[in-house]
């Protein structure tokens, strides 16, 4: 049932599905005219909600071409390659293949939110081309679509937005709403609910990719062997062995190897500049010169067009959202129609329609959080719980919003339509199991 359900999904995607640019677009023109005809807004206050928030994802869009590229640059190297290929070699068929590249997404991404959708494809090219090898050729496109399924777990996680925003001290705005009350991550990432809800996840996603497996019509990986390139060090300029001397590399190694000593010795946590800082330093030190790295590098930018070109327009349609009222309408009409056990549910569903639009874990949270705070005060539903289910909703809706896919899409290779389908048999189970996990837990 599972793999006719997916073989259904994909056939729909792969012939109806716009390109991801496209369906950016599409939704900015249906929230353009939803704000006119739902929030009473002139088309040119709505133009100008799009371009107030047009270039508010500019220092976003940059840390996220990095942790593509720098990511991408770090597995190229020697040593990567060599790791990677002996963590593929724990798969010997296409069913283990799908299971280990779910885990391993899983695992990185409740770790670290970019850190996972880094590794989890990384992680499949390498598993796929070591099928490859045996005559045992993994369908691709699943492979990436269980790598994405990782992502589902990361507002679950230790990089998880509002969770952390709950638990610091400095909260901003919402000071008023929640009196000064700090709610420690003991409440929320470590609290026994959300663990089962992390736990079920990585038992049963597994499972439900494996299940997708299609017998027939492989998509395997179509990947050239790179040629082998020797240099003549002998006749190298002056500046030429600059370029390959090792020295270069060691210097900038030495000195973000301090700033990272120092930053990790007075107990500030990972972010996305600090992963991206680690991910350069590493790379610098295992390409071993300017050359090698530099050629890396300008391989792995090629994947970053995506990023660059569709991220602007989704701020945009995010500001759209933010200022028409939008959002809160979406937000406020949930919380009408809740009661105090409908509350936790209802939030999920909400906030998994909101991040459609408001692709933003922290961005969705400043939108929702003055809703949701206040009534789920007024409900007696407790606070931690309300924040989860928002933090879950944002996740879900994950998995059929191209916005978080483009990294991921840009290192395997492939587009939005050839992974979709599977993506949106994930969506529709993932949304039963941690919506009823929510209903009975919180």
């Amino acid at each position: 049932m599972i793999h006719s359900c997916a073989s259904f999904f994909s056939k729909i995607m792969q012939h109806w599905l716009p390109d991801a640019f496209l369906i950016a677009v599409i939704l900015s023109f249906v929230v353009f005219i939803c704000g006119i005809v739902g929030q009473d807004q002139s088309p040119i206050q709505m133009a100008n909600h799009w371009g107030n928030g047009l270039w508010n994802l500019l220092g976003f869009s940059m840390q996220m071409i990095l942790i593509l590229v720098l990511g991408h640059t770090l597995a190229m190297s020697q040593p990567v390659k060599s790791l990677l290929a002996a963590m593929a070699k724990l798969a010997s068929s296409p069913a283990q293949a799908i299971i280990l590249v779910s885990l391993v997404s899983i695992i990185a991404a409740w770790i670290n939110w970019g850190f996972g959708l880094v590794v989890g494809a990384l992680v499949a090219r390498e598993v796929a081309a070591h099928l490859n090898t045996q005559n045992k050729p993994v369908h691709f496109p699943l492979l990436i679509a269980s790598a994405y399924s990782g992502f589902l777990v990361w507002h679950g996680g230790l990089s998880a937005s509002i969770p952390l925003k709950l638990a610091s001290s400095n909260q901003d705005a919402l000071n008023a709403l929640l009196n000064g009350q700090v709610i420690s991550v003991a409440q929320t990432i470590f609290s026994t609910e959300n663990l089962i809800i992390v736990l079920a996840l990585c038992i049963c996603l597994p499972l439900l990719n494996r299940l997708m497996l299609p017998k027939s019509n492989i998509i395997a990986l179509n990947e050239p062997q790179p040629i082998p390139i020797t240099i003549d060090r002998a006749n190298l300029s002056p500046a030429e062995k600059l370029e390959h001397s090792p020295v270069m590399n060691l210097g900038m190694v030495l000195i973000c190897g301090m700033f990272l000593y120092d930053y990790f010795q007075s107990g500030k946590g990972l972010n996305l500049n600090i992963i991206n800082l680690i991910l350069l330093t590493t790379g610098l030190l295992l390409h071993v010169n300017p050359h090698n790295y530099l050629n890396a590098f300008k391989q792995a930018m090629q994947g970053a067009s995506g990023i660059a070109l569709q991220f602007p327009i989704y701020a945009g349609l995010m500001g759209m959202m933010a200022q028409s009222g939008l959002a809160d309408a979406i937000s406020q009409w949930f919380v009408n129609h809740s009661s105090q056990d409908s509350f936790p549910l209802l939030t999920f569903i909400s906030a998994g329609v909101v991040n459609f639009f408001v692709p933003s874990g922290g961005g969705q949270w400043a939108v929702q959080a003055p809703i949701v705070i206040p009534a789920a005060q007024a409900l007696s539903v407790p606070i931690n719980h309300a924040a989860m289910a928002v933090a879950w909703g944002d996740a879900w809706t994950n998995m059929i919003q191209p916005f978080w896919a483009l990294p991921l899409l840009a290192i395997a290779g492939l587009n939005i339509r050839q992974i979709m389908g599977y993506c949106t048999v994930i969506f529709i189970f993932s949304g039963v199991l941690i919506g009823g996990l929510i209903y009975w837990l919180f």
